[in-house]
C-alpha cells in the first residue's frame, strides 16, 4: 500500500520537473545557477593567492578544459573502433603496441596500489599516454583511414599537441599564440573525424 502523500509529493515534483523544462527550453532560468555556484565555490578556493596567479589560473583553465575534453575524446574514438572490430577484449588484443600495453598496465597496477588516491581505473586507456594513442592509431589504420587523411597529419598534429599538453599538465603558462594553436589543431581534428 502507498503512502497518498509522498503519491501527492510525487506527482508534484514530476509535474515541477515536466513545466520546467519547458520554461528552460524558452530560456527562463528555473532553480539554482549552477556557473554561478562553481564560480563563487571557485573565487573562495582561489582566495589564499596572488592576484596574477589566479589571473594566470583562469586563463589555463580554459585551454585545460580543451586539451582535457580532445584527449579523451581520442581515447573514446579509439576505444569504439577497437571495441567493435576487436569485442570486448580488445585491449589484450594484437591492437594495441605491446610496449604501450605493458606500460599501461604498469601505470594501472601501480594506481591501485595507491588505494588513499581515487579516481578512474577501470579504462586501460586512461593510463596510455598521450603519445601513445597515435600509435594505437596508426597500428590501427585501417580502422581510422576513413576519418583521418594521413599518418603524417595524425603524428604531427598529436605530437605537438602533446607538447602542449605536458607543458599545461605542468601548470607552466603557456602563451596566447599557444592557445591558438591549440584550439586550431582540436578545431581540424574535430572538423576531420566529425566529433
Amino acid at each position: 500500500m502507498t503512502d497518498p502523500l509522498l503519491e501527492k509529493w510525487f506527482f508534484r515534483a514530476l509535474m515541477f520537473e515536466a513545466g520546467s523544462e519547458k520554461l528552460r527550453e524558452a530560456g527562463i532560468r528555473v532553480g539554482a545557477d549552477q556557473t554561478d555556484v562553481e564560480a563563487r565555490l571557485m573565487e573562495e578556493v582561489l582566495a589564499p593567492f596572488s592576484v596574477q596567479l589566479r589571473s594566470e589560473a583562469m586563463r589555463m583553465t580554459r585551454v585545460y578544459a580543451l586539451v582535457y575534453c580532445f584527449e579523451n575524446s581520442v581515447r573514446e574514438l579509439i576505444r569504439d573502433r577497437l571495441q567493435d572490430k576487436h569485442g570486448a577484449d580488445w585491449w589484450a588484443s594484437t591492437a594495441v603496441p605491446k610496449r604501450i600495453r605493458e606500460l599501461a598496465d604498469n601505470r594501472r597496477d601501480k594506481a591501485n596500489g595507491n588505494t588513499w588516491l581515487e579516481g578512474e581505473r577501470s579504462d586501460p586507456l586512461q593510463f596510455v599516454e598521450f603519445g601513445g594513442l597515435s600509435d594505437i592509431v596508426i597500428q590501427n589504420w585501417d580502422l581510422f583511414a576513413d576519418l583521418i587523411p594521413t599518418q603524417h597529419w595524425l603524428k604531427q598534429r598529436m605530437d605537438e599537441l602533446e607538447q602542449a599538453r605536458n607543458y599545461i599538465a605542468h601548470n607552466r603558462l603557456l602563451a596566447t599564440t599557444e592557445f591558438r594553436r591549440i584550439e586550431s589543431y582540436v578545431g581540424d581534428w574535430l572538423r576531420q573525424v566529425g566529433v
